[in-house]
């Protein structure tokens, strides 16, 4: 009897500890009832009162947190989102940090919105940074060149579709700083996933970030590695300097960090292994807020030059003008 008492007693006392507790749904039909105490890169760990349980964050598909409603864990496919996000003209922030996540599973989350671009002269990537289509790439990927046509791969039923829009105009255009913003204007065009812009100068030297492209034509590639320095210096220009491998057809592709968030443009590597180059976002996100300045025009199409009459010498007024 006193033993029947004492578990009754514990059961009582652990249900009372976690009364407002979190659960986690899991994949098999299972939950898991207890306290979230960490919330890692690729895992969660939680306390259930007598022990510590790591659980994998790809076999949990909801979470509701004391006192909240439940909070459905990111599905394969779907479009990355912060809790708040930002909008600054085309494009969005993060208004809180997105969670850390690993590279194979924001690699599913973010496929939809990373493109490949189709010249007459060649190929490149790009990513998109709007619901109607906006997005960005290389400036060196379009020069020169009219016909352009981009690669979207669409989700459906947990597939990946490739399909061709060839209706696609140049918005703006920066040479020196090597970034072109195009629009795709397809009538059947629906909204397309997009994707978050970060913060370069956030970074931190040794972070993790991944690549995602079309290298030498290879659609969908993923390169990951850490960022070797923020502050490279090229021809006049500052570059992040990473690990992740980038090759011809990676150029005008996104550097993503592990928050989903792109935090510079692939353009270039030098010859040898670990040495690729990334125009910062801090920098495109300067292009697109003065999006006027750098607009293309086909009558002048060697924009962004603008030229000008110099200004003429100031001639004082003659004595038989008065």
């Amino acid at each position: 009897m006193l033993k029947k008492t004492l578990v009754a007693l514990l059961l009582a006392g652990f249900a009372a500890r976690f009364a407002d507790a979190d659960v986690l749904q899991l994949k098999d039909k299972a939950a898991i009832t207890g306290k979230i105490i960490a919330e890692k890169r690729g895992e969660i760990v939680v306390d259930v009162g007598y022990t510590w349980l790591i659980i994998p964050r790809s076999q949990i598909v909801k979470i509701t947190k004391a006192g909240d409603s439940e909070t459905p864990a990111p599905a394969a496919g779907s479009v990355a989102a912060s809790p708040s996000e930002v909008r600054a003209g085309s494009y969005q922030t993060a208004g809180t940090p997105p969670p850390v996540r690993d590279v194979r599973e924001l690699v599913n989350i973010l496929g939809e919105a990373v493109v490949q671009v189709r010249t007459p002269g060649g190929l490149g990537s790009g990513f998109i940074i709007n619901e109607d289509g906006f997005l960005i790439t290389n400036f060196h990927v379009i020069e020169g060149e009219t016909q352009i046509s981009v690669e979207v791969y669409h989700q459906h039923s947990g597939q990946l579709e490739r399909k061709s829009y060839k209706d696609v105009k140049i918005i703006a255009v920066n040479k020196f700083a090597d970034i072109a913003l195009l629009k795709i204007e397809d009538k059947d065009a629906s909204k397309f996933s997009r994707v978050l812009l970060g913060d370069s100068d956030a970074l931190s030297v040794g972070e993790t970030v991944f690549a995602i492209g079309s290298p030498l034509g290879l659609e969908r590639t993923v390169t990951e590695g850490i960022l070797s320095t923020k502050t490279r210096e090229l021809q006049g220009e500052l570059y992040l300097q990473t690990t992740a491998q980038i090759n011809p057809g990676n150029s005008g592709g996104p550097l993503f960090n592990l928050r989903g968030e792109v935090v510079g443009v692939t353009n270039m590597k030098i010859f040898g292994e670990g040495l690729g180059f990334a125009i910062p976002i801090s920098a495109v996100k300067y292009f697109l807020d003065h999006r006027d300045a750098f607009a293309y025009s086909n009558d002048n199409p060697s924009n962004p030059y603008r030229y000008l009459e110099p200004p003429s010498r100031y001639k004082p007024a003659s004595a038989s003008a008065k």
